[in-house]
């Protein structure tokens, strides 16, 4: 058996920054989606093209569990570094098919063939990322830093959604609405896709973990008995997770086409999101190194359940920067804290042998069911009852879910005996 590898600060970059063109990508998307239905999508009215609009978005989600399995599978039986490579590669080519694809006024029909294509290829090409990158992470990381180290896979969400919320804003600021509608957005896609030559070239280097012998941990004896169970909780979990992550995601659209706020204001929520989300799930990774997973996956997730009420009805009550920035400030500091111990609890949880194959496609699965769906059903939801409180209902019902999983799911940490 093969002496580990020591873990190095450049294996970390190279195993999240697929991570974070994934993250980008879908948020750049979903921060203009309202500009790619205007030039992909016409309708006769701004609902119907921001509805196919986000449709279109959420197909991307179809494509996951396929390729969460493609992937996995690779992972599992040729490694987690070529795996990576082929993810990370299709992301990148992805993103800039939709910088450069000609709209609807000019090409006709074949855009929006071209647009949808387009997710499902990046719905294949995510579908495994966040899986086996993260186990990567978890199984190269010295036990007693796991949790600090898979926090990175969130973490580097909230980088890509703070560089995404303030590309944005700079845009329209430095644009114009009218601009950034007709073309501006295309920059923000071709800027994620400057990224593609830069990851290729540090995951290159990557050593693999596959071969190498684990430390001994007694909290993972008899892991095939409780696979199910880890899958099935698990997610519950990434369910609870993802519906938070794109609920905060959200925000922008929520804040300028459901409040009826400027430009300028909504864009500013990812960026808050984006900071809170590093700041507090690395803070979260570490302490369950500490004190354990399991006080970290509940107790956040509990207080976000308790919170988002008031914040969305303090939001939609003032309409102003202050209430909708501290609203997102609070859900994602909880949120973020819950989802990062959770995610490498589920890690851990599994068995070596088909970790990468099993956590990529809980993860998928959960992803395109409550991910694909979110933010079309809360828009149609709010369109038709005239409630702007649909995401908090939403985001309370996937809190409870993730509480109960929290609640259910055993210690993982190798510091907790």
């Amino acid at each position: 058996m093969p002496e580990t590898t020591p873990f190095k600060r450049r294996h970390m970059t190279a195993a999240v920054v697929g991570n974070a063109l994934e993250c980008y990508d879908f948020l750049t998307y979903a921060f203009f989606a309202a500009a790619i239905g205007h030039a992909f999508f016409p309708a006769k009215t701004p609902f119907i093209s921001l509805m196919i609009s986000l449709s279109t978005f959420g197909a991307g989600f179809l494509t996951r569990p396929l390729g969460a399995l493609l992937l996995g599978l690779m992972a599992d039986k040729a490694g987690r570094k070529p795996a990576m490579m082929l993810s990370f590669t299709m992301m990148g080519v992805t993103m800039l098919m939709m910088a450069l694809t000609p709209t609807y006024a000019q090409i006709g029909w074949i855009a929006p063939v071209i647009v949808v294509a387009t997710r499902l290829i990046q719905g294949l090409s995510v579908g495994g990322e966040i899986g086996v990158a993260t186990t990567y992470l978890v199984e190269a990381a010295p036990p007693g830093r796991r949790g600090f180290t898979g926090a990175w896979q969130y973490a580097t969400q909230g980088v890509a959604t703070l560089v995404a919320g303030m590309l944005g804003l700079g845009l329209t600021r430095a644009l114009g609405t009218d601009a950034v509608t007709d073309w501006g957005w295309r920059i923000a896609f071709l800027a994620g896709a400057i990224l593609l030559p830069i990851g290729i070239l540090i995951r290159r280097d990557l050593p693999e973990t596959l071969h190498e012998a684990e430390p001994h941990n007694d909290l993972h004896a008899g892991p095939t008995r409780t696979q199910w169970r880890v899958i099935i909780l698990g997610m519950m979990i990434v369910v609870s997770s993802t519906v938070q992550f794109y609920i905060l995601n959200f925000m922008t659209t929520y804040a300028g086409s459901i409040l009826h706020m400027k430009a300028n204001i909504s864009f500013a929520a990812p960026v808050v999101n984006g900071l809170s989300t590093i700041v507090f799930s690395l803070s979260a990774g570490a302490l369950s190194d500490r004190f354990g997973r399991k006080p970290l996956m509940l107790w956040p997730r509990l207080l976000l359940l308790l919170a988002t009420w008031p914040a969305f009805a303090f939001a939609a009550a003032h309409r102003d920067a202050p209430s909708l920035l501290l609203a997102t400030l609070v859900l994602s500091a909880l949120g973020q804290a819950a989802a990062a111990a959770g995610l490498v609890s589920v890690t851990e949880s599994l068995p070596k042998p088909v970790r990468g194959t099993s956590l990529a496609m809980l993860y998928a699965c959960a992803v395109a069911v409550m991910g694909g769906i979110t933010q079309p059903m809360v828009t149609w939801l709010i369109h038709q009852t005239g409630d702007v409180l649909w995401p908090a209902w939403w985001l309370m019902a996937a809190s409870a879910v993730g509480v109960v999983a929290a609640l259910l799911m055993r210690e993982t940490a190798p510091a907790v005996k």
